[in-house]
């Protein structure tokens, strides 16, 4: 349910609004803009009366939200949310780049791609320090020995870092030591994580699962925000399909879904959706081209090497000339690349 609340509402008038619905033990969610004052009441508001409600001083209007996410939903906050990472703006008319390699492998690896990521204009440096891999007996990632190389070339290159966590118990370590903490598509519906994971206060990254709807993956959001934590980005790596020759298959239509029924920013994982690098740099400018708030790509300075996802790995040369043609398609399509 949104509660708009009159134009010319007094403090007192606002403050008795607010110890009403506390008194009947539903939580009020501030979603107000710069121009208007909006509430969000969750919780069951089936047994709220609409009658009874305009009856109290200084409400405007009252609306019940039909979807079942509530705080991710568009209804309840028509503004597009914008996070702010170390100064970075994501979301609104900007478009971000995140770069970096599928997995940290050395020190000398991973700091050798953040600086050339970062000259290229990536804003953010991507690298896994857990990898859940669908064969046990692949490589799984240095772990923490990773997480402190990727640190370390946050320190050298001034680049925010991005990782992807795995369980519950990594969580203090994450919320200390990252900036973005990344969900990946096998724990979109790990309610437990993300319940523990709106309890902090980083922005997540939340890819969306091999199979899971644009509804199911809207709900997940909002296990994360009902906790607390309302900075979340959403990220569209592509779904399972009958279709072998990529990887996924990247749902390009759900940038618009989104954008129409939330005000989350919604990224695009290329590499991931096709598999191939040669796919990478067209299903980048597709992203930008359907409004996108931004890109997750995997850059590798030896991708036939690499220990993960090697072939779907940019070189860094390559990232450079696409990020060129990106930087071309930005103001056409009225996006802002920092």
């Amino acid at each position: 349910m949104i509660i708009k609340a009159k134009n010319n509402i007094t403090e007192l008038e606002l403050k008795n609004l607010k110890e009403y619905f506390e008194s009947k033990g539903f939580q009020l969610a501030d979603a107000s803009g710069d121009s208007v004052k909006v509430f969000g009441i969750l919780g069951d508001t089936s047994i709220l009366s609409e009658s009874d409600i305009y009856n109290i001083p200084g409400v405007a209007s009252v609306t019940r939200i039909q979807v079942p996410y509530k705080k991710a939903s568009k209804e309840f906050h028509p503004e597009k949310t914008i996070i702010d990472v170390n100064g970075i703006k994501i979301g609104g008319d900007n478009f971000t780049v995140i770069a970096g390699p599928c997995s940290v492998e050395s020190k000398d690896q991973i700091i050798s791609i953040a600086k050339d990521v970062k000259n290229s204009g990536a804003q953010i440096l991507r690298g896994g320090a857990y990898k859940p891999r669908t064969s046990p007996y692949s490589f799984q990632g240095l772990e923490l020995d990773g997480l402190k190389l990727l640190k370390e070339a946050r320190k050298e290159v001034g680049l925010p870092i991005i990782t992807e966590i795995m369980s519950e118990d990594l969580i203090p370590i994450f919320e200390r030591d990252v900036d973005i903490i990344q969900v990946g598509a096998r724990n979109m519906q790990n309610f437990h994580l993300l319940k523990a994971l709106g309890k902090t206060t980083k922005p997540i990254l939340l890819k969306r699962g091999l199979s899971a709807t644009i509804e199911e993956w809207l709900m997940a959001a909002e296990y994360i925000m009902a906790s607390g934590n309302d900075k979340v980005i959403l990220c569209e790596r592509g779904i399972r399909t009958f279709e072998r020759y990529t990887r996924n298959t990247l749902d390009i239509s759900a940038v618009l879904a989104i954008k129409e029924l939330s005000h989350l920013p919604v990224f695009i994982d290329p590499s991931h959706s096709g598999g191939k690098w040669s796919m990478v740099e067209g299903l980048s400018q597709a992203a930008l081209a359907v409004g996108a708030d931004g890109i997750i790509v995997e850059v590798h300075n030896d991708p036939e090497h690499a220990l993960s996802d090697g072939a779907q790995s940019l070189k860094p040369k390559r990232f450079d000339n696409m990020m060129e043609q990106l930087r071309k398609i930005a103001p056409i399509v009225g996006k802002n690349m920092q």
